[in-house]
């Protein structure tokens, strides 16, 4: 009659070394030194009027984006805005497959041409067995692709990538294209690193949405930690995308995917998804990132789904969310001129019941002057709409 009572004991065991992982973890977070100070934020939309009266936004074009063939499945799509000198207006990434987290899931991509005004076919771009094997270790899955143009203009791309486990014990993989010219049947990434974001082998750590960028070329990249509680946290990278910082953006528990949103070239909003509150959840900086406080939540409903924001001007933010309560069948698009008050410009898409229009992302072309706008339909198709003022 001792199997018991040796199982007992093995299981506070376990319990005891792994609240001392929890405790090792958490002073080595804040036993790290806080990234220095960045440049100011740099405006999306320079060459935008600042008058206080509302844009009065125009539907130019709208779609699906092409999809890989044999890959029923969609999501997490991210938009990056070319030089005005490129054939491609913006690139798009976001992940397919037969399902979420199923073996054949890569990252796709697809160019919106000026030419034709058309998307390009979609083309596979990071393949979970080639990125793992550059990086010697097995790669389980992938998902949510991010991408950022450096100050030489090399695309650098932030996926979520896990081996055992599921989602909590993902790591970030910082890739970067090896093609300086940039079209998608060139594209070729490498690993650049796993980010060094916990002593525990970087895990639990995920981004989502697209980085605020820096006067000094650089940018400052949203991410969340997952396991067991889950807070925002900053990154801070150069403008060669070299890592050189991170701190943590809310003292508050069950915070993910921000999204960040200038009012001023120091003072910025993160906007987050919250796991039980049901509300937009907001924490703010007044110095260019280096030290966040909790505010006051905005007073919309949000069905713990991801949502995406963009400061154009000190006196026009944008935020894309879901406003239904318990689904997310409904995605509007409202409007702030201080970020505290929001006002619905648009819907972006609405269905019945079962329908789903999530994880929005956009992006200012400023050398064009057109607003893009993607998400994912009923995770089998990766919608786009353009704007202009």
């Amino acid at each position: 009659m001792q199997f018991p009572s040796r199982i007992h004991a093995e299981f506070w065991k376990f319990t005891g070394l792994l609240i001392a992982a929890i405790l090792i973890h958490s002073l080595d977070y804040w036993n790290r030194p806080h990234s220095i100070a960045p440049p100011q934020g740099k405006w999306s939309a320079p060459a935008l009027s600042t008058s206080p009266r509302p844009i009065h936004w125009k539907l130019e074009a709208q779609g699906a984006v092409p999809m890989p063939d044999g890959m029923p499945v969609a999501h997490a799509s991210n938009l990056l805005v070319m030089p005005a000198n490129h054939p491609a207006a913006v690139t798009m990434f976001w992940f397919s497959g037969e399902r979420e987290s199923a073996p054949n899931v890569e990252i796709a991509a697809s160019q919106y041409q000026r030419s034709t005004q058309q998307w390009t076919p979609a083309r596979l771009v990071v393949n979970r067995f080639a990125i793992g094997s550059q990086l010697g270790w097995g790669i389980r899955r992938l998902g949510n692709p991010v991408p950022w143009l450096d100050s030489q203009g090399r695309i650098h791309l932030f996926i979520v990538a896990t081996g055992a486990g599921g989602w909590a014990a993902s790591r970030i993989l910082h890739l970067r294209q090896t093609d300086p010219a940039n079209v998608l049947d060139s594209f070729q990434f490498e690993p650049v690193r796993v980010l060094p974001l916990s002593w525990f082998w970087n895990t639990s750590f995920l981004v989502r949405n697209t980085p605020l960028p820096l006067e000094d070329g650089g940018m400052m990249l949203p991410v969340h930690f997952e396991l067991g509680i889950k807070y925002p946290v900053a990154l801070r990278f150069d403008a060669e995308g070299n890592f050189s910082g991170m701190v943590r953006i809310s003292q508050r528990k069950y915070l993910l995917q921000p999204s960040f949103v200038m009012r001023s070239t120091t003072e910025w909003l993160a906007l987050m998804r919250h796991s039980y509150h049901g509300k937009i959840a907001v924490s703010r900086t007044t110095d260019a990132g280096l030290h966040w406080e909790d505010i006051p939540s905005l007073p919309l409903n949000n069905p713990d789904a991801a949502v995406a924001g963009l400061g154009l001007t000190s006196n026009n933010m944008l935020l894309l969310h879901n406003s239904s309560i318990g689904s997310r069948r409904v995605l509007d698009w409202s409007a702030s001129t201080q970020g505290e008050d929001w006002q619905r410009v648009h819907n972006l898409a609405h269905g019945e019941k079962g329908n789903e229009f999530s994880y929005p992302a956009l992006a200012w072309h400023d050398a064009d002057q057109r607003l893009w706008v993607s998400f994912t339909m009923n995770r089998q198709h990766i919608a786009w709409q353009r704007f202009s003022p």
